[in-house]
C-alpha cells in the first residue's frame, strides 16, 4: 500500500530542510516513519547558551531523549540497555546521572482485523477515497492498557492534513476535515455496533 502512494521522499526532506535521511538503511522514509523503532534526541543543553561569546569550558551537559518502540521491545530492557551503552563508552573523568519516565509497550493491530474492515468500509463511505493505513509513533499509554488489560485492538483515525502543522508555533485544523472527520466517526461507531474488536 505504501509503495503505491507516490510519496517524494525528495519532496518530503525539502520540505523540512533536508537533502538525505538518516537512520537505518534500506528502508524507506514511510517505514522508518511509521514502523521502525527510534531513538530522538529532543534537546540538548549546557555550558554558556547565552548571546554572545566566552571561553568557557561547560563542566555540566544535559540531553532529552525519547524512543518509539515496536512490537516486541520492552521499555525497561531498552532503557536498561541505553543506559549501559552510555556507561560503558563514557570518559573515566565524568558521570552520568539517568533520569527516567515510565515507557510504555507498542501495540500492533494486525491489518486483517474486524476494527481496520469496518473503520476502512466507513472512511470509504464518507471520503470516497481509500483509506491509507499508516503506522504511527506516538505515547498514548491507554492504548497499551486497552491491549493488555482489556484485550481490545485499538486504532487511532487522523484526519490532520499535512500542512496543518500539528505541534507547531502556526497549527491549524481544516474545517471540513472537523466536520467529515465528525461524520467519519459516526459510520465508524455505526459499523462497529454490537462487534468485539
Amino acid at each position: 500500500n505504501w509503495e503505491n502512494l507516490n510519496f517524494s521522499e525528495k519532496k518530503f526532506l525539502n520540505d523540512i530542510g533536508l537533502k538525505s535521511s538518516m537512520g537505518e538503511k534500506n528502508f524507506s522514509i514511510l517505514e522508518k516513519l511509521w514502523t521502525r523503532p527510534t531513538c530522538e534526541i529532543n534537546g540538548i543543553w549546557g555550558g554558556y547558551i547565552d548571546e554572545g561569546f566566552k571561553t568557557v569550558i561547560p563542566s555540566v551537559a544535559n540531553a532529552k531523549l525519547s524512543f518509539r518502540l515496536v512490537d516486541g521491545q520492552e521499555p525497561e530492557s531498552i532503557r536498561r540497555n541505553f543506559q549501559n551503552y552510555i556507561k560503558k563508552n563514557l570518559h573515566p573523568d565524568c558521570k552520568v546521572k539517568f533520569i527516567s519516565t515510565e515507557g510504555n509497550k507498542s501495540i500492533n493491530t494486525p491489518s486483517d482485523s474486524l476494527i481496520i474492515k469496518e473503520t476502512t468500509s466507513a472512511l470509504y463511505d464518507e471520503w470516497r477515497k481509500k483509506p491509507i493505513l499508516a503506522g504511527c509513533g506516538g505515547s498514548i499509554p491507554i492504548v497499551t492498557h486497552f491491549k493488555e488489560i482489556l484485550k481490545l485492538n485499538s486504532l487511532l483515525v487522523g484526519f490532520a492534513l499535512d500542512n496543518d502543522q500539528i505541534h507547531s508555533p502556526n497549527e491549524k485544523y481544516n474545517l471540513n476535515s472537523f466536520n467529515k472527520g465528525k461524520r467519519s466517526w459516526a459510520r465508524i461507531l455505526f459499523n462497529l455496533r454490537g462487534k468485539k474488536v
